[in-house]
């Protein structure tokens, strides 16, 4: 006579309910971190292409031991007001003169020629960076 059993094999007629239960768990998981990431990804893009100004530096050249001229390229938005600072080096890396210099062009993109007073002769200039500022 054969043995009776009293129940199923276990696993042998399907899922138990602990195998359904982290299967939705994983699903749950993937999909939420799907969204973080395209979350993440979203405000990376709007951060990087969000610049509300840009200047380069396009050239520049030391006039006397008291003066540098500064050719600038700005972009920014029709509207906004802009200050672009620029800073001249003497060869030895001191600072010999700095200047913020306010644009309140109704442009969007302009070159700009500015002269930098300095307290020797420069041997570099650079930009060292551009913001939007209100129009107060």
């Amino acid at each position: 006579m054969a043995a009776v059993r009293d129940g199923l094999p276990e696993g042998r007629y399907g899922r138990t309910a602990d195998e359904r239960a982290d299967r939705k768990l994983k699903i749950v998981g993937a999909v939420l971190g799907a969204a973080l990431l395209g979350m993440v990804g979203w405000f990376g893009v709007h951060y990087v292409t969000k610049t509300d100004v840009s200047g380069e530096l396009v050239r520049s050249k030391s006039m006397s031991d008291t003066t540098v001229q500064a050719v600038l390229e700005v972009r920014k938005e029709k509207d906004a007001a802009a200050v672009c600072t620029l800073r001249s080096l003497a060869a030895d890396g001191s600072e010999t003169g700095r200047k913020d210099v306010r644009f309140d062009r109704r442009e969007t993109h302009f070159t700009e020629l500015v002269t930098l007073r300095t307290t020797q002769w420069a041997a570099a200039t650079k930009l060292e960076g551009c913001t939007v500022v209100s129009n107060g």
